[in-house]
C-alpha cells in the first residue's frame, strides 16, 4: 500500500501546530521571536499567525522595546476563544472544573463518593452532573466548550475503556458512555498522566525534557516523561508505579497483589498502619484527607513519629527506584497525601531516596513538590482538549454542540 500523500493542507496545519504549541506554552511571545524559536519563515510566521488572529484563536498581548526598531507586538493564545472541563475521578469525589484556555479556573463541582469501588453508573452521573453544572455557573456557551478530559485510576486502552482493578472495573467503556449523554469531545486518561501534563507544563517539571512525576492520594501511580514526550508502553500502562513490590509476601494491596508500594505509601495504608501502631485507635478525621493531617500532626507522638519515618522510607524506596529505573533529572512528588507528606518529611524522603539509589543518578537528579496544588489532576484532565487543539493547529475545533442535560433533580 502506497504511504499516505503529504498535502499542502496537511503542512499548513502541520506549522500551525508547531506555531500555536510554541506560542501556548511560551507567550506571549513576539512574531520574530516565533520565527527564531520554530525555524519558519516570517513570510510563513506572519501568514499563519494572521489566520489564527483573524479566527480570533490568537490575540495582541501588549509590546515591548526593539533594538532600534518599532515596538515588537507580543501574541498569545486567547484565553476566551473556547473553555475546557477536566475531571478528577478520585478515590473519595468526583471533582469537575471549567477553565478558559489560560487554564483559569472559572467553576467547580465536587460530589463525594460513598463506597472505595464505585459503580461506573454512579460516577457517569456525577460527571454528567457536573459538566452541566460548571457550564451553568460559568455562564459559558457548551457551544465554545472544546472538550471534556476525564482523569480516573487504572489503564485506560486508546479507545477510553478503564480497567481499574482497585475500583473493581473491569472493561468499562467509560468512554463511550459519555458520549452518550454529551455531544461536547471526551478523552480519558489515567489521573497520574494527567497530573503529570499539568505540571510539565504550568508546574514543577516545566523545562525538563526527562521527569517521572509521582502521584500519591489513596493510589499511587507516575507519569514518566523521556524527552519531553510522555511514555505510555505497549498498551498505556506505563507508570503503575504504586503495583511495583517493595516487600516480598507484605502488605495486602487494594489490586489483589502483596508488598506494592501503594500498600505502604497510600493514604488509606498510611492510616492503617498508624492505627496499628496507636494500639487500635484511628487517626481523628471526617475522611482520609483530615486524618492524614492529624497523622502529620501526630509527629510528635510515639505513634506518629514511627508511621511518619516508615512511610518517608517507603516512599524514598520507591522514588528511588524510578531514579534508577529512568535516570530522570527531575522528580516531581505531587498528589494531595504526597503533597501532606512532601511538605514535612521532604527532607526525609530525600535521604531515603538517596540511601536506596545509585549514586551517581540520584545526584543528576533533583526531587521536588508539585506546584500546583491537589486540583492539579483535574487541571491536567482539562489540558487533554487543549493538547488536541494544538496538535490540530486550532483547525476545526468550534462546532456547534449541545449538552443532553438530565432532568432536574437535587445532586446535594
Amino acid at each position: 500500500m502506497d504511504p499516505k500523500r503529504t498535502t499542502v493542507r496537511d503542512v499548513r496545519r502541520a506549522n500551525r501546530s508547531v506555531l500555536l504549541g510554541h506560542l501556548y506554552r511560551n507567550g506571549p511571545i513576539s512574531r520574530h521571536e516565533l520565527a527564531q524559536a520554530t525555524a519558519l519563515s516570517q513570510a510563513s510566521v506572519s501568514n499563519l499567525i494572521g489566520e489564527m488572529v483573524a479566527e480570533r484563536l490568537v490575540e495582541e498581548a501588549g509590546s515591548v522595546d526593539s533594538d532600534g526598531g518599532r515596538p515588537r507586538i507580543l501574541l498569545r493564545v486567547a484565553p476566551g476563544f473556547g473553555y475546557v472541563v477536566g475531571a478528577d475521578v478520585g478515590e473519595t469525589r468526583v471533582q469537575v472544573e471549567l477553565f478558559d484556555l489560560a487554564m483559569t479556573p472559572l467553576a467547580k463541582a465536587e460530589y463525594p463518593i460513598p463506597s472505595m469501588r464505585p459503580a461506573p453508573e454512579g460516577v457517569l452521573a456525577h460527571l454528567r452532573d457536573g459538566l452541566a453544572s460548571v457550564i451553568d455557573r460559568s455562564g459559558a456557551d457548551p457551544a465554545t466548550v472544546l472538550g471534556f478530559g476525564v482523569a480516573v485510576s487504572g489503564v485506560v486502552d486508546s479507545d477510553a475503556v478503564v480497567h481499574a482493578q482497585t475500583l473493581g472495573w473491569e472493561g468499562v467503556p467509560l468512554g463511550a458512555m459519555l458520549r452518550e449523554v454529551t455531544d461536547i469531545p471526551v478523552l480519558v486518561d489515567n489521573g497520574a498522566k494527567t497530573l503529570g501534563q499539568a505540571e510539565m507544563w504550568f508546574g514543577a517539571g516545566r523545562g525538563a525534557r526527562h521527569a517521572v512525576v509521582a502521584m500519591v492520594g489513596t493510589g499511587v501511580g507516575a507519569a514518566v516523561i523521556a524527552d519531553g514526550a510522555s511514555y505510555r508502553g505497549a498498551h498505556s500502562s506505563a507508570g503503575e508505579w504504586g503495583h511495583t513490590p517493595i516487600v516480598y509476601g507484605g502488605r495486602p494491596c487494594r489490586c489483589g497483589s502483596h508488598g506494592c508500594l501503594e500498600a505502604y505509601v497510600g493514604a488509606e495504608s498510611v492510616l492503617d498502619r498508624y492505627r496499628q501502631a496507636n494500639r487500635g485507635r484511628p487517626a481523628p478525621g471526617a475522611d482520609e484527607e483530615s486524618a492524614l493531617a492529624a497523622v502529620i500532626a501526630a509527629h510528635g507522638t510515639k505513634a506518629g513519629a514511627q508511621v511518619l519515618a516508615e512511610t518517608a522510607g517507603y516512599l524514598g524506596a520507591g522514588l528511588a527506584t524510578l531514579v534508577n529505573l529512568f535516570n530522570p533529572e527531575r522528580v516531581v512528588l505531587g498528589g494531595w497525601a504526597g503533597l501532606a507528606l512532601g511538605q514535612q518529611l521532604m527532607p526525609q524522603i530525600r535521604e531515603a531516596v538517596a540511601a536506596h539509589a545509585l549514586h551517581r543518578p540520584f545526584e543528576q537528579a533533583t526531587i521536588e513538590l508539585c506546584q500546583l496544588g491537589p486540583d492539579a489532576v483535574a487541571m491536567g484532565a482539562a489540558t487533554l482538549p487543549v493538547a488536541r487543539l494544538l496538535a490540530d493547529g486550532g483547525a476545526g475545533q468550534t462546532p456547534v454542540r449541545t449538552l443532553r442535560r438530565p432532568a432536574r433533580r437535587n445532586t446535594r
